[in-house]
């Protein structure tokens, strides 16, 4: 499924540019990202950098969690991610698939699977974004 041109895509997140990260699916139900594996995002050994993976669910979050904004919200913000890193990542690529647990008034909840090219879980990530509100001055 490609990412719908109606709705916010990377191109809101700069970062998420600068790492190279590409937007497979964009719903409110199910944001997907693709990272390439590349030595710049690299640790010692090869490594696919914990930063760089944790960047992608984060991107692929903080987007999930936009989608499902309640009424009157403007923006999210992440107060809290949890990451559990499961395997290594030494070539191809991964992807980060993230899917809403809880839609509150001020709070989402967003779950996110990471993936290699091989379809193995890398890493599990629980966030918790704010919903932010634009002040009336």
């Amino acid at each position: 499924m490609e990412p719908d041109p109606t709705t916010p895509g990377l191109d809101v997140m700069p970062f998420a540019l600068t790492l190279g990260a590409e937007l497979l699916e964009s719903s409110p139900e199910q944001v997907r990202a693709r990272l390439d594996w590349h030595p710049r995002l690299c640790t010692a050994n090869g490594l696919l950098h914990g930063g760089a993976i944790m960047a992608l669910a984060d991107t692929t979050g903080g987007l999930c969690a936009y989608l499902n904004l309640p009424d009157g919200a403007t923006g999210t913000v992440t107060v809290e991610s949890k990451t559990n890193f499961l395997r290594a990542v030494t070539a191809g690529h991964v992807e980060a698939t993230s899917r809403p647990l809880h839609a509150g008034r001020t709070v989402v909840v967003v779950d996110t699977a990471v993936a290699d090219h091989h379809g193995r879980l890398v890493a599990r990530v629980t966030q918790t974004q704010l919903s932010t509100r634009r002040r009336i001055e």
